[in-house]
């Protein structure tokens, strides 16, 4: 039996540092292009926080992981640090899935209403607010190298998870909600990031919620179900890692060979014209 779990352990183990070592070449593929060669609009500068916030979860889930299979121990602030990049990519997932509904299902209000910086100033906001939300029931918790107050951590822990569902369920429901109106509703032509949001949607039910469950539950799932946290790391790792899949897949178009910011720009971009190009990227058929 121990051999057994040793051999799933260190199978999951590198499964998870594959994975993100693909995603980190991903996320780094569409922060170059998206950051330095696409026109950014309102909805790409959310896609291009997001890339920022899953780049870094990944990077710090592959150095720690890294660490701790040389030291050979496990440290909580790892955890902690590594879950600051997940929560604020779930942050700006909410906020890119709610705006692009609202967008899509009220056009002339939106267009009219909408102060001009609006991406940017909520995404500042988003980055500034989720260090506290997360560290604050880390330290409660003593996860944080400390001594731990078990009613603080209770009712920290509580909001924490709270909100963590609740932003979830706001990026779940507004690409369900833009998949049904653009489906049923409306006769305009498939608007731009529908793909992204609806993708990015599905990636967060089904890979990102156990990590967030992991966060919530971890000593009790530590104790009962230790097979259950890295499961929860290796599909939050394919959940930060497969939204450049997404936006690839989105933007290409079958049978034809393009480069590779072509099809970004088609995916994230808003109408902007292409400048010289550089890689490309293979557009055969699967």
């Amino acid at each position: 039996m121990f051999g057994l779990w040793r051999t799933f352990s260190n199978v999951v183990f590198y499964l998870t540092l594959a994975v993100g070592l693909g995603g980190l070449v991903g996320n780094g593929l569409v922060l170059w292009h998206l950051g330095f060669h696409i026109k950014k609009g309102p909805f790409s500068i959310y896609v291009l926080h997001l890339a920022a916030a899953d780049f870094l979860f990944l990077g710090c889930q592959v150095v720690f992981s890294i660490v701790q299979a040389a030291l050979g121990s496990q440290d909580t602030l790892y955890l902690v640090v590594t879950f600051l990049g997940f929560a604020t990519g779930l942050w700006l997932l909410a906020a890119f899935s709610l705006e692009r509904c609202v967008s899509e299902i009220f056009p002339a209000c939106y267009a009219s209403c909408r102060p001009r910086h609006t991406s940017g100033v909520v995404c500042g906001l988003l980055w500034a607010l989720t260090p506290p939300a997360v560290l604050l029931p880390a330290h409660a918790c003593g996860l944080l190298r400390g001594s731990a107050w078990p009613l603080a951590c209770l009712r920290y822990q509580a909001a924490s998870v709270t909100w963590l569902l609740a932003l979830a369920c706001v990026a779940c429901v507004a690409g369900l909600v833009l998949f049904l109106w653009v489906a049923c509703c409306s006769q305009r032509p498939r608007p731009r990031f529908y793909g992204a949001v609806l993708g990015s949607g599905l990636l967060l039910l089904f890979c990102g919620l156990p990590y967030v469950l992991y966060w919530a539950l971890r000593p009790l799932l530590h104790f009962l179900l230790p097979v259950f946290p890295p499961l929860a790391t290796l599909l939050a790792c394919v959940h930060a890692g497969s939204k450049p899949l997404v936006y690839f897949t989105a933007g290409r178009q079958p049978g034809k060979r393009e480069p590779l910011r072509a099809v970004l720009q088609r995916a994230l971009g808003d109408g902007a014209q292409l400048g010289p190009v550089g890689l490309s990227l293979p557009m055969n058929p699967l």
